[in-house]
């Protein structure tokens, strides 16, 4: 990132009554999401799904972030593990998918790792000269779990990631996350926008009962809060929705359908809350379910969106879950398609001429606490001339 564009994101970082929005260029560029793919994606804890979507030892499945293939499995001593995919022969990738295996063999020329990443055996590779398997196991990343979550990090000197997520801890405490259920994840893949405009459209407020007019009535812009003031060494930029009444749901009855999460008190019912854990995952809150999307980009103007949803494990013993999770899904659809529809055509005008640096509402706080999470993170990474 040139010093040029690094020193123009100061506006966007001042209090949101003075800032400016930031430069299209960095929803556009490919040169940027170079940059970030190294000063975010390999240095940040980037969340990769449920830890009970592997249950048992041997249980594995594949994610790539930013054209780095990961397996994310369980151990023989039951822990969760993550380790490139990347045969260390001839780069081939060992595997895809999802399963459950004792070892991980790379198809090419069989190489055989453990479900720790150890090489276990190396066919023919006798008479190469000081060959050690030692030397060519799969490469480790840092794990961390938080409420379920799994993340990983590239970065082997990261600071643990549960500190930085503290201020948000309070508000989630009595969904209890790491005994609720997620039934399974779907993935929209090559939607057509940069990762940070679905992180900006995921936490913004302002658009709430504007773009989602009649469907969102009982969460009304208006009742947008920033309860907690940014710290810079937070990992967690958050905001609540309130509502006009009690067990709001988002759906057709903007009621509650599924089981409300039982510990929640009368406050935590009448209000959402969201959150962005960058720079991959979406959190949300609504009493009666939380929801998550995971951001994987693809390109500097596409990514894939793995969506899940939260739920507490008495919801699931109902026998009518699955016709209340079809309704429920019907009106999460409304919104999506909404929001598909508006990211799209942002992306669309950020490639224009005529793109501006824009202003905020004080309903877009949560937007200058992102740009202030990025921009630190930027100017870490360092910037080159001119």
């Amino acid at each position: 990132m040139s010093d040029r564009l690094l020193a123009s994101l100061e506006a966007s970082t001042t209090d949101v009554s003075q800032a400016l929005t930031l430069p299209a260029e960095l929803y556009t560029s490919a040169d940027v999401l170079a940059f970030e793919s190294e000063a975010l994606f390999m240095k940040e804890w980037l969340c990769v799904g449920r830890a009970e979507r592997i249950p048992n030892v041997g249980d594995w499945f594949t994610v790539t972030i930013v054209d780095e293939p990961i397996i994310i499995a369980r151990n023989k001593l039951g822990e969760v593990c993550a380790m490139s995919a990347v045969c260390q022969h001839r780069a081939m990738q060992i595997c895809e998918g999802e399963g459950n295996s004792t070892t991980f063999k790379c198809p090419y020329h069989h190489w055989n790792y453990g479900l720790d990443g150890r090489l276990l055996g190396a066919p023919a590779m006798e008479r190469t000269e000081a060959f050690d398997k030692a030397d060519f196991g799969l490469p480790q990343l840092r794990v961390e779990e938080w409420l379920g979550f799994i993340f990983v990090n590239f970065d082997s000197d990261a600071a643990p990631l549960a500190p930085t997520l503290e201020r948000y801890s309070p508000f989630v405490h009595n969904y209890d996350l790491e005994n609720a259920i997620c039934p399974g994840t779907f993935t929209l893949e090559g939607m057509p926008w940069n990762w940070k405009v679905m992180f900006e459209n995921f936490n913004d407020g302002y658009h709430a009962n504007r773009l989602h007019q009649y469907v969102q009535d009982f969460c009304p812009s208006s009742m947008s809060e920033f309860p907690v003031p940014w710290s810079d060494d937070s990992n967690v930029i958050f905001r609540t929705g309130g509502y006009t009444h009690i067990d709001g749901g988002f759906n057709a009855t903007h009621r509650v359908i599924m089981d409300v999460f039982p510990d929640l008190t009368d406050e935590e019912r009448t209000r959402s809350t969201f959150a962005l854990m960058p720079p991959t995952l979406c959190f949300g809150t609504a009493p009666d379910q939380c929801f998550f999307f995971l951001v994987r980009p693809t390109g500097p103007e596409t990514v894939d969106i793995e969506i899940g949803y939260i739920f507490h494990p008495s919801a699931l013993d109902d026998p009518l879950f699955e016709q209340k999770m079809a309704l429920s899904d019907a009106g999460v659809q409304v919104f999506v398609e909404q929001d598909q529809d508006a990211t799209a055509k942002v992306q669309r005008g950020l490639r224009s001429r005529f793109a501006p640096r824009g202003r905020y509402s004080w309903q877009e706080e949560s937007h200058i606490q992102f740009n202030r999470w990025l921009v630190q993170r930027y100017r870490s990474h360092g910037a080159t001339a001119p």
